[in-house]
């Protein structure tokens, strides 16, 4: 039996909340945010790792004179981060809800005063009914010690406050046993961590502020947190209602369970 859903990681991905122009998407924004009301109405708390920041700064910046990509992407992030969160301070406000931001590098979960610091961070949002919004401090993060992708992001702040579920929502309906383009290819709704499932992943390119994130690196952020006993979802977040569906334990999106 599952122990009552407390605590939810949800992570969205950049091309969830952007058009096929990389204009950011107020509808899936405020979605997003009507399902978050809808779960903290059930007394379940919401930590949201939002991507969007690089392609929002993109947005307002254009095609800028910066050759080195890194600086660019330091500059873009910059721009767009407080952009996103006025979005979102405005939609939660709305739904007569807070939130909060909540910037991170790789160093802050390093075992000691730095994870504590964190710890203690969303602990105290959480005990004020404070939605926190996680993303990179790309405008600090060192290239060497940057996380691998927003994913990584979302796996460790579900492990740091004990999460019990992690979504991870991208714009495919989750893991097919082929070409998800392809007619005869089925969804996967339930992975066991010791399946090997990693043959069925199909190699994606990206465009600069897209995200770095693929399939291949959710499946392997989805086994690891899996393994730590925190259930994990790779769904479609251009899906009407898609997190309350998956609260609902309703058959969507891939489920990756441990063995």
């Amino acid at each position: 039996m599952d122990k009552e859903i407390k605590r939810v990681v949800i992570k969205v991905g950049t091309n969830v909340l952007t058009n096929k122009d990389n204009r950011i998407l107020g509808p899936v924004l405020r979605e997003l945010v009507r399902q978050i009301a809808v779960l903290y109405e059930k007394d379940i708390m919401v930590i949201l790792v939002s991507s969007g920041s690089a392609m929002a700064g993109m947005e307002i910046l254009g095609e800028t004179n910066i050759k080195d990509k890194s600086i660019r992407r330091q500059v873009y992030s910059a721009v767009g981060q407080p952009r996103m969160m006025r979005h979102y301070y405005s939609l939660f406000h709305d739904y007569g809800m807070r939130c909060a931001q909540v910037l991170a590098t790789k160093r802050d979960f390093d075992i000691g005063k730095h994870r504590k610091n964190m710890i203690n961070c969303y602990e105290g949002l959480l005990a004020e009914g404070v939605i926190p919004i996680a993303n990179e401090d790309d405008a600090v993060s060192l290239t060497m010690s940057m996380f691998s992708d927003n994913d990584e992001l979302a796996s460790l702040v579900a492990e740091l406050i004990d999460a019990d579920r992690l979504i991870i929502l991208s714009d495919t309906d989750g893991l097919y046993d082929g070409n998800p383009d392809d007619d005869d290819s089925r969804i996967l709704n339930t992975v066991i961590t010791n399946q090997d499932v990693e043959k069925y992943v199909q190699a994606s390119d990206k465009k600069e502020g897209e995200g770095r994130g693929g399939m291949a690196s959710k499946l392997k952020i989805a086994k690891g947190t899996a393994n730590k006993n925190i259930p994990t979802y790779i769904a479609n977040g251009k899906k009407e209602n898609i997190i309350v569906d998956i609260i609902n334990n309703k058959e969507v999106g891939t489920k990756f369970i441990s063995a």
